[in-house]
């Protein structure tokens, strides 16, 4: 019995990439003051490459790459460093490694086509284009996979943006309507992200992990995130750098539920993890 549906993407370089078996995205943050300290990563260009290196040696499919931390109440910083932080992480990697597929993760446009330009084939978009009015028409004109995550407000106010008359009625139906004005611009390659921990609690993350199926309804390929976020870490009484075992956990719950991509600081675990459901599954 498989709980995965197939869907393919289109990739920058006219590749078209099937999504028919769950697939592993590996977290490279290029900031100081990510949440989990393990995934920060100063701008040092060696230091990525061999990172970048061994995520798809562990069998990452896809390295997402950010520059501005967006946990609750992250420092804000400006575009333009930003995209000094990404570009040149985003060059080294495909000198090195042409056929890695690069998400770039930021909600500002700007930074999405700096990061195409400079080899980026995905944008990853926290924030669902609430942040930035031009970032549709910027995936429309680029061309390229956009993942929609659902979330509210901003890194510094979302926490607070939690209330919703049925949580997965609400954030589906809000799903919905950016994926309509996404079609209208011409978008085709869209993947869902229902942001755990994005303008969610604990409560809320665990009641929507067991409602992922109902996400099915909108014909996407599905991905989650939920690496050693503050839902494991506060329900276990644990720190973010004792949640492994906890995000083993939940990520085979996800793909039970029907997850088509597992976004994590730990790939190796989370291949493991992969092929287990499969040979339970698949």
């Amino acid at each position: 019995m498989s709980h995965i549906k197939t869907y393919q993407i289109k990739l920058p370089n006219g590749q078209l990439m099937a999504l028919n078996r769950p697939t592993v995205m590996g977290i490279l943050n290029i900031t100081p003051d990510s949440f989990f300290e393990g995934s920060r990563y100063e701008a040092d260009a060696q230091q990525v490459v061999d990172t970048a290196a061994k995520m798809l040696a562990d069998g990452a499919i896809f390295i997402d790459i950010g520059g501005y931390s967006t946990r609750p109440s992250a420092a804000e910083i400006s575009i333009n460093e930003e995209i000094d932080r990404v570009v040149p992480a985003i060059e080294a990697i495909m000198k090195h490694y042409p056929d890695a597929i690069i998400s770039i993760d930021t909600f500002r446009s700007s930074v999405a086509k700096a990061a195409v330009k400079a080899g980026a084939a995905i944008i990853n978009d926290i924030a669902g284009g609430n942040l930035d009015t031009e970032m549709f028409q910027t995936v429309a004109n680029l061309d390229v996979p956009y993942i929609l995550m659902h979330s509210r407000g901003t890194p510094q106010t979302m926490t607070s943006l939690n209330q919703y008359n049925n949580l997965t009625v609400d954030v589906i139906g809000e799903l919905q309507s950016k994926v309509f004005e996404l079609r209208q611009l011409g978008v085709k390659d869209i993947i869902l992200d229902p942001g755990f921990g994005f303008a969610k609690g604990p409560t809320q993350g665990f009641e929507m992990m067991r409602n992922l199926p109902a996400f099915q309804i909108l014909e996407l390929p599905l991905l989650v995130g939920i690496s050693r976020k503050s839902m494991i870490y506060k329900t276990l009484n644990v720190t973010a750098d004792e949640a492994l075992n906890g995000t083993t956990a939940l990520n085979m719950i996800a793909l039970i539920n029907g997850a088509h991509i597992l976004r994590v600081h730990d790939v190796k675990e989370a291949v493991e993890t992969v092929k287990l459901y499969e040979a339970t599954y698949l």
